[in-house]
């Protein structure tokens, strides 16, 4: 399939296997996903600008992308923090291109309390600092997230299509939560990692279902490669083929785009 390509990759991760791992790693890595590679796949398949995701799995050790995106400024990144970290780190992060932090709840046995002292600091701090909150978790448990987010007044971004529950499909409660989050003007939602939903034969309906009910204006597009857990199964190839599939009017692809654009690089 030829089609046209994104501008904006707004989800990947970047490693080596020298970086210190998590106690609590959901993933060992089975090879490196060097900086050096990604800018090699943007190429080839002619994306031009990309944000990368903190990997959970490293905890807060966010060098590596912070690195990568003081090199190459067609990149933005989020990063993984401790919510006691310094204000003014926080503001020399922005200034090398970070755009938000990461929540990755998603095989968390137990989340933080979003509505402890600590918590709510840090997210004033997120919106204080016009960044944003990258969500990710089981789609259950995103109601409680999203209404103490929202209620910090930080912009929210809610990782692969809010990860609606199986067998419920757009009636599930998280999917639902997201789909009201969306009408506050301050949420957006990443139709990114398809190859992680399921059913698969879902997909579409739930991209079609954020399309009518948000437009392009709310929804971002990304890969996740390097592909974790998935790398020897998945292509850079595929996922833009699955984007097309499921966006397949190149207009609302291009104004994605410029979504893109106006929340992580103006």
């Amino acid at each position: 399939m030829t089609v046209a390509q994104p501008f904006v990759d707004c989800h990947a991760h970047v490693y080596t296997r020298s970086m210190p791992v998590s106690a609590t790693a959901w993933h060992i890595p089975p090879a490196d996903a060097p900086i050096e590679d990604y800018i090699a796949t943007l190429d080839r398949h002619g994306v031009h600008f990309a944000v990368l995701a903190a990997a959970s799995i490293y905890g807060d050790y966010n060098d590596y992308q912070l690195e990568a995106v003081r090199r190459y400024k067609r990149l933005r990144t989020t990063v993984n923090v401790s919510p006691d970290i310094d204000l003014y780190a926080m503001r020399r992060m922005k200034e090398d291109g970070v755009v938000g932090i990461r929540f990755q709840f998603r095989n968390v046995k137990t989340p933080p309390d979003l509505a402890s002292y600590e918590y709510r600091r840090l997210m004033r701090r997120v919106a204080d600092l016009d960044w944003h909150i990258q969500l990710h978790d089981e789609g259950a448990r995103l109601p409680d997230h999203i209404a103490k987010i929202e209620a910090s007044g930080a912009k929210l971004v809610i990782d692969h299509f809010g990860r609606p529950t199986p067998g419920e499909g757009i009636n599930s409660a998280g999917f639902q939560a997201v789909l009201r989050s969306l009408e506050s003007g301050n949420t957006w939602v990443k139709v990114s990692a398809a190859f992680r939903i399921e059913p698969a034969q879902d997909c579409p309906l739930f991209a079609s279902t954020l399309l009518q009910h948000a437009g392009p204006e709310r929804l971002l597009w990304g890969s996740d490669w390097p592909f974790a857990a998935f790398e020897d199964k998945v292509t850079y190839a595929q996922t833009l083929e699955r984007y097309a599939a499921h966006f397949p009017d190149e207009t609302v692809r291009r104004a994605m785009d410029l979504t893109a654009l106006k929340l992580f690089f103006s």
